[in-house]
C-alpha cells in the first residue's frame, strides 16, 4: 500500500487499517508515543544499518541522537506520536505484521508498575495508592502520572516501566490516574553499602535551647531513638514519607533541649539508608523537619 493511500485512510475511514495501527493512531493522538510489536510481543529488530548499534543508537527518550534511521529501530526509542511516521514506509509494512501495540510510558509522562502475578497484585493493593489499573494475561498494570527510572525485578513479580522502556498497550484500564507516589520511587532505589553512611556534619542536631533534657531520664531518649529506628525499618511503603515523619517526631520531642548527639543522628540516618534512602535525602528530610518546627 502506498503512503498517500494509507494517509487518505488515516484522514478518513480508518476501519480498513490493520487493527494495531488503528489503536496506535488513537493512542498517539493523546500524546503517548507508540510502536508496533511483532510475534512474541517483541519490538521489531533494527535494520541492517542500525544492527549492533552501528549507527550510534538513540541514547535517550528526548532525542533521536546521531541515528537518522526512518525505520522501526531501537525499540522504545522508535516510539512516536507522529501519524505521518506511523503510516509511512517502512512503518506501514511493520503494522501489517504487528500483533499488538506498545508505548513508551516515560515519554508520555507515565510510569507503569507491572505486576506479573496474583501475589504481586495482592501486595500492591496493600502497599500502593489506588490508580488506573489494566488487566494483563497474568496480573495487572498499575499506571501513575509521573516518570522515573525503569527497573526490573524491584521485588518478586514487580517491574517498573517508565523512561527508556516500553509497555504493551492493553486497553484504557479502569480508575483515575494518581500521581506517582514515593512508595513506587523507593522500589527502584538500590540499597547502599552499610559502610557508606549519610554525611551529616552540616546538620545541627540540637535547637537553641541546649542544656539538660527535661524529658525524665536518658532512658527516655534511648527508647525514643530505638523506636524511631524500628519505625523506619518496618516501613513497607512510603519510605520517604516515613523517614520524614520519624525525623519530625524525634526533633519535636528532643530537638530543642540539646540532648540529641551526632551518634543519635547517625543511627537514624543509617536506618533510613538501609531502606534505600540516599544520603542527600536523609539530610534534606532532617533539614525540612527542623524548618517545619521552626528550629
Amino acid at each position: 500500500m502506498t503512503q498517500p493511500t494509507l494517509l487518505r485512510r488515516v484522514r478518513g475511514d480508518m476501519s480498513t487499517l490493520p487493527e494495531p495501527l488503528r489503536t496506535a493512531l488513537t493512542l498517539a493522538a493523546t500524546g503517548v508515543p507508540v510502536l508496533p510489536l511483532r510475534a512474541g510481543k517483541a519490538p521489531f529488530g533494527n535494520c541492517r544499518t542500525c544492527a549492533g548499534n552501528a549507527c550510534g543508537g538513540r541514547p535517550n527518550m528526548k532525542s533521536a541522537g546521531p541515528c537518522q534511521c526512518p525505520g522501526v529501530c531501537h525499540a522504545w526509542a522508535a516510539a512516536t506520536t507522529d501519524p505521518v511516521v506511523l503510516t509511512s514506509p517502512p512503518w506501514a509494512a511493520a503494522w501489517q505484521r504487528a500483533v499488538c501495540v506498545a508505548y513508551h510510558p516515560g515519554a508520555g509522562g507515565l510510569t507503569v508498575v507491572d505486576l506479573d502475578n496474583a501475589d504481586a497484585v495482592d501486595w500492591a493493593r496493600t502497599a500502593l495508592p489506588a490508580t488506573r489499573t489494566v488487566q494483563t494475561t497474568r496480573g495487572e498494570h498499575w499506571i501513575y502520572q509521573g516518570t522515573m527510572t525503569s527497573s526490573n525485578r524491584v521485588r518478586p513479580g514487580v517491574d517498573i516501566k517508565s523512561t527508556m522502556a516500553y509497555a504493551r498497550y492493553l486497553g484504557p484500564g479502569a480508575g483515575h490516574l494518581a500521581d506517582l507516589p514515593n512508595a513506587v520511587r523507593a522500589l527502584a532505589v538500590k540499597k547502599p553499602s552499610p559502610a557508606r553512611l549519610a554525611p551529616h556534619a552540616g546538620v545541627v542536631p540540637a535547637g537553641a535551647g541546649g542544656g539538660e533534657c527535661p524529658h525524665r531520664t536518658p532512658v527516655y531518649l534511648e527508647r525514643g531513638i530505638a523506636m524511631a529506628e524500628q519505625r523506619i525499618t518496618a516501613a513497607s511503603s512510603a519510605v520517604h514519607a516515613t523517614v520524614y515523619r520519624t525525623f519530625l517526631a524525634v526533633l519535636s520531642t528532643h530537638g530543642r533541649c540539646g540532648c540529641l548527639t551526632d551518634a543519635h543522628i547517625t543511627r537514624l540516618f543509617a536506618a533510613a539508608q538501609a531502606k534505600g534512602e540516599s544520603a542527600r535525602h536523609c539530610t534534606d528530610a532532617w533539614t525540612n523537619a527542623r524548618t517545619t518546627l521552626g528550629m
